[in-house]
């Protein structure tokens, strides 16, 4: 039995839930993968997998092993890709957890640029804007914008996300084009961000020279995803706060309206955040020293000066 196939089997069947899955992403017969599991149950003499005709589940001594193994084979992983770093050619998988919208309009449509260079790597991305449980979901980094509470965590700022108010033209036709902050709490509607596991809303305040106001506006949609938010802008369900980057191709396209736009507000860090303890791997500096890259090409992305590792 080759017991690191073997093993690697092991985990894929955990992952997917299902041998026929397993062989799947695997390239190999379902046949294949039954024996060897089979082979390595009887190896470590105990039972990793309860069977039925309907669903496949890990035995509680199975559930242990999957949890050493996998950082065995993050390991080795790891030290197989520290040597062919040495060669220009990272390798290995890298899971990464992403908010959605710097996903959708920023980081997946470069990725073609990525895989040009470093073909080898392979990426798991979670799109969420949900907090992460970094060492329980085995997310190597996570990209994320505003501020990190948890300071057990190492945390390197990569960029400056500028926002803007906007609207759709169904909304401003309906209820009227802001002139001042203020007139945001006299019959308008906003729609709010909130952030998912707090349920903290993010309020509209705004800034020219010395002064600073927070609009009092009612809301009668509230969403904790940056793309539903975008969605619910476009549809007219009232003004919303948005990364530029997210709503620049919509006021390209005039789906969207900016206003009160002689009126700031403040911009959000974007960092990149690692687990205290985790070796900082060839892949993932590589994966990071790109984001940088893109961050610095996009105009509306611009990477902020400070740096913190």
């Amino acid at each position: 039995m080759d017991r690191f196939s073997a093993v690697r089997t092991f985990l894929r069947v955990v992952e997917t839930g299902s041998f026929t899955k397993a062989a799947d992403s695997l390239d190999m017969p379902r046949n294949m993968v039954t024996k060897q599991i089979q082979a390595l149950e009887g190896h470590l003499r105990t039972k990793l997998f309860n069977r039925t005709t309907r669903r496949v589940s890990v035995t509680s001594e199975g559930e242990a092993y999957y949890q050493r193994m996998t950082r065995v084979l993050e390991d080795w992983d790891e030290a197989e890709a520290e040597l062919a770093a040495t060669q220009n050619r990272p390798r290995g998988r890298l899971r990464a957890d992403l908010p959605s919208a710097l996903a959708t309009q920023l980081v997946i449509p470069a990725l073609p640029t990525f895989f040009s260079r470093y073909p080898d790597l392979q990426l798991e991305l979670g799109v969420s804007d949900r907090p992460t449980d970094m060492i329980g979901d085995r997310v190597d980094c996570i990209l994320r914008a505003g501020k990190i509470s948890d300071q057990s965590l190492v945390v390197r700022q990569i960029g400056e996300l500028p926002f803007v108010l906007c609207a759709s033209k169904d909304y401003l036709s309906r209820y009227g084009t802001p002139k001042r902050p203020d007139d945001l709490s006299n019959g308008h509607v906003v729609v709010r961000y909130f952030f998912a596991g707090t349920g903290r809303r993010l309020t509209f305040t705004l800034r020219k020279g010395s002064d600073e106001v927070t609009a009092q506006a009612r809301d009668m949609v509230a969403v904790n995803d940056a793309n539903a938010l975008l969605a619910a802008g476009v549809a007219g369900l009232g003004i919303v706060r948005i990364p530029a980057l997210v709503a620049q191709p919509y006021l390209d396209a005039g789906k969207l309206i900016p206003i009160l736009r002689d009126w700031s507000m403040e911009t959000v860090a974007v960092s990149v955040v690692f687990a205290p303890n985790r070796h900082l791997s060839a892949r993932m500096r590589v994966f990071v020293d790109w984001l940088i890259e893109i961050f610095n090409a996009h105009p509306q992305a611009k990477r902020s000066s400070r740096r913190v590792v």
